[in-house]
């Protein structure tokens, strides 16, 4: 990968952790009734395009989301890590590709709303509801719940393993940055564990009743942990985001962009 190439996909990582930053901040600000709102990517872009000069910071980050899809789909295709083409290899570079399509969608959303036709609406349940009205529904949408628990269960496995660091240049790091590196990593994917488990339960519940309005995405994950378990782990689960926001602007500067 070119110099060009690899600043471009450093700027997309960066933009990511942003995104997730942002996503941190709203919430804890919900969570401690001092404003903001529980929320995903897209009212993190309604957001962002609220602010001052909010459609020139939108706009940016679209440029910026773009860079991270393109270094998906650079893994997926030419597989710069050498992850392979035996099973372990496509699983990975298939799971690069499908991380590349959804922030392709965040990008898309984002692009909405900077022309004013607003986000797109319904998130899973929209994708729920019309897997349900096929005749093999409910066992596509149980299917779907399966993922999201293998990702949720893959992401503690990887805070837990430490697995987060093999990605990244630790030579490069002094004491502090690792510090950072370490403790924003492992909280950080704890709490997306959290959250994708909850959103995988609400796919579930969706399959087994055959109610779309069951499901949810990030969104409707917090107001569950909020519901359910109330303020205080809403706000240890957001501020954990917020540090995988931190963990991304990190790895932005210290990845290996490896190539074979």
């Amino acid at each position: 990968m070119d110099s060009k190439k690899e600043k471009y996909a450093r700027i997309g990582i960066a933009t990511k952790g942003f995104v997730y930053c942002l996503i941190g901040i709203l919430t804890i600000m919900a969570a401690l009734g001092l404003g903001g709102k529980t929320t995903g990517s897209s009212g993190a872009l309604e957001s962002i395009a609220g602010g001052p000069f909010g459609k020139i910071l939108l706009g940016l980050t679209i440029l910026g989301l773009t860079g991270f899809i393109f270094w998906r789909m650079y893994q997926a295709f030419i597989d710069p890590e050498g992850k392979g083409s035996d099973a372990k290899g496509i699983a990975r570079r298939s799971g690069y590709f499908f991380s590349g399509l959804f922030y392709g969608g965040v990008a898309f959303t984002a692009v909405e709303i900077l022309f004013g036709s607003g986000g797109s609406s319904g998130g899973n349940q929209t994708i729920v509801a019309k897997m349900l009205g096929s005749s093999i529904g409910q066992y596509l949408v149980i299917g779907m719940a399966l993922i999201f628990f293998g990702k949720a269960i893959y992401q503690w496995y990887r805070a837990f393993s430490d697995k987060f660091k093999s990605k990244v240049k630790e030579s490069g790091l002094d004491k502090n940055a690792r510090t950072i590196l370490m403790n924003s990593g492992k909280v950080g994917y704890i709490s997306r564990g959290v959250v994708v488990a909850i959103i995988g339960y609400m796919t579930l519940r969706a399959a087994i009743t055959a109610n779309s309005s069951n499901a949810g995405s990030t969104k409707e994950a917090f107001q569950f942990i909020q519901n359910e378990f109330g303020s205080f782990l809403l706000l240890m689960v957001s501020a954990g985001l917020f540090a995988y926001g931190v963990f991304m602007f990190v790895k932005a500067r210290y990845r290996s962009m490896a190539t074979n």
